[in-house]
């Protein structure tokens, strides 16, 4: 008697899930690719108050974003993966190192884009081949941040964590350190539990945030985050939050660093690629700032760092230097008063009237 295709689908589920640990995820779960309107609605709300900022793709391909059929109707199951970066050190360490700067957990290795779009394009072409074998045709789609996917509540629908009150997804194994991805396929692979929520009243992320950028638990306003701020903002940093950046100079980890799932985390789940460089785990400002465009390049080729540039980079360690009260920073500061980008040189005049003072 023929093996029926359900049969046939939990085999070659359980295989997959052997299958992505292999390649180096130690988070997999299955969801359905149909819409969830209630995920729908929160982007909604999430855009219609603004808190996207400057970043109009968000909005722009808004309807692919809420529900994964939209963006490829063929879609039957949105296959959820996270691979760990968990640090060996508490990221909050350099907090009050002047001469130093803070760069995000996550930048301080290779490009995550890179080694997880290649590990899902593996078990994405392995999938297609074992699914051949077993007589079923499987369409894939891989995806990792740089398209219209919501891979936080897509996550959390196929059970693999659940989102913080800092928005960003939890694991109960590896805390709030998973570089996340999904595979879309026409497949019909039995799907999971959604994650229920485990933060109970604990606010810890909320309230260490040190620009306020949570309007309300689970909701990110993007215009008063660092991270956003250091990242994505182009121009000046709006002088309210110069302060509050202390000497963070790509991203900021405090949100994610204090949440207790942490402890549960360890650094040895995490991928090789992702080990952080010497050169990036406590950079000294005075070496940052005198980067010109080529050492820039240099610095940071195969680091996610790069794609700024190195004009919003100085900028950022201008507002950093001008933090720290350490005089020694004032001649590299000095030094791009004339920079021919008017961003880099107005936060140089920042940064020296800081110094001064």
């Amino acid at each position: 008697m023929p093996e029926s295709d359900g049969v046939v689908l939990s085999r070659l589920r359980e295989k997959m899930l052997q299958r992505a640990k292999g390649e180096g995820f130690v988070a997999v779960g299955i969801a359905d690719a149909a819409t969830d309107p209630a995920r729908a609605d929160h982007l909604a709300e999430w855009l219609d108050a603004g808190f996207h900022a400057t970043m109009k793709w968000m909005e722009g391909r808004a309807d692919q974003r809420a529900a994964p059929q939209t963006l490829w109707p063929e879609a039957r199951r949105v296959i959820a993966l996270g691979m760990s970066y968990a640090p060996a050190n508490d990221p909050l360490l350099l907090a009050e190192a002047a001469d130093r700067a803070r760069i995000s957990v996550y930048a301080q290795g290779r490009d995550y884009h890179d080694v997880v779009k290649k590990a899902l394009k593996r078990l994405a072409r392995w999938l297609v081949e074992e699914a051949k074998a077993e007589g079923l045709d499987a369409g894939v789609k891989v995806f990792v941040d740089t398209a219209p996917v919501m891979e936080k509540p897509l996550g959390e629908a196929a059970g693999i964590g659940w989102q913080g009150k800092h928005s960003n997804l939890v694991s109960r194994s590896h805390g709030s350190w998973l570089f996340l991805g999904a595979i879309y396929t026409t497949l019909d692979l039995p799907v999971d539990q959604p994650h229920a929520h485990r933060c109970g009243s604990c606010r810890r992320c909320l309230d260490a945030c040190p620009t306020d950028a949570f309007p309300r638990e689970g909701v990110v306003d993007a215009r008063r985050c660092i991270s956003y701020l250091t990242i994505e903002h182009h121009g000046p940093i709006p002088h309210e939050f110069r302060e509050a950046m202390g000497n963070r100079i790509y991203g900021c980890d405090d949100c994610l660093a204090v949440c207790p799932w942490n402890s549960f985390a360890s650094a040895a789940a995490a991928n090789r690629a992702f080990l952080p460089r010497a050169e990036l785990v406590a950079p000294r400002l005075a070496e940052l700032l005198a980067l010109d465009d080529k050492g820039f390049r240099s610095l940071f080729s195969g680091s996610p760092i790069k794609r700024i540039g190195r004009n919003r980079f100085v900028r950022n360690c201008l507002i950093a230097a001008g933090n720290s009260g350490d005089q020694s920073l004032s001649a590299p500061v000095a030094a791009l008063l004339s920079d021919p980008d008017p961003v880099v040189a107005e936060a140089a005049e920042w940064a020296t009237a800081r110094l001064t003072l």
